[in-house]
This record gives C-alpha cells, structure tokens and sequence, in this order.
C-alpha cells in the first residue's frame, strides 16, 4: 500500500483538524493525590531541612570567627615578640640602639 507523499502533506497543512479523543476520569483522584499525610510529610521535611540549613550557618559562622580571632592573636603575639626583640638586651648587656655613651657628659 503506497501512500503518496502529496496526499500526507496535503491533509497536514490542510488545516483539516483530526478529532481528539476526550479524556475521562479511569482512576479515583483521592487514591492518586497525597492527601494529608503526604502535605504532612512535606512539612516535616521541609522544617527539618530549614533547621538543618540553620545548624549549617551557625557552624560556619563560629568556623569563621575562630579563624578570625587566631589571626588576631597570631598578630599580636608577633607584634609582642618584636617588641620584646627591639627592647631585649644584647649579649654584652645593653638594649639595642644604645651605646655605653648615652650621649651624657660625665660629671666634672
């Protein structure tokens, strides 16, 4: 059985609309649809995500300023040590930057 080309282009763009078959309801729509307890479930799920999210930013949060606060100690313990370093005296006694002539005459 040949079918020509024409033919099927012909009936396509012709305009000629095919019937369409109309729906009808097979199934009960309560045994298909979720019903309280799936709304329940969603619920639940729902909060324990947003609690979770919650944890979740809390955590990072504390992460964050822990971070913060050591790089804050590390400066000043490195700001101490030069300090303790400039003010130390050396190995003959004196601070550093001082000479034994402190640049007094001595009393006469």
């Amino acid at each position: 059985m040949m079918v020509h080309f024409g033919t099927v282009l012909g009936a396509v763009f012709s305009g000629a609309e095919t019937p369409m078959p109309t729906p009808s309801m097979t199934v009960d729509p309560n045994s298909v649809t979720p019903g309280p307890m799936g709304f329940a479930v969603i619920v639940i799920v729902v909060i324990a995500v947003v609690l979770l999210i919650w944890d979740m930013n809390r955590r990072v949060r504390r992460v964050r300023y822990r971070g913060e606060v050591r790089e804050e100690l590390d400066a000043e313990q490195a700001a101490q040590a030069q300090a303790d370093a400039e003010t130390a005296p050396d190995a003959d006694g004196e601070a550093p930057g001082r000479s034994s002539d402190d640049g007094k005459t001595p009393p006469a």
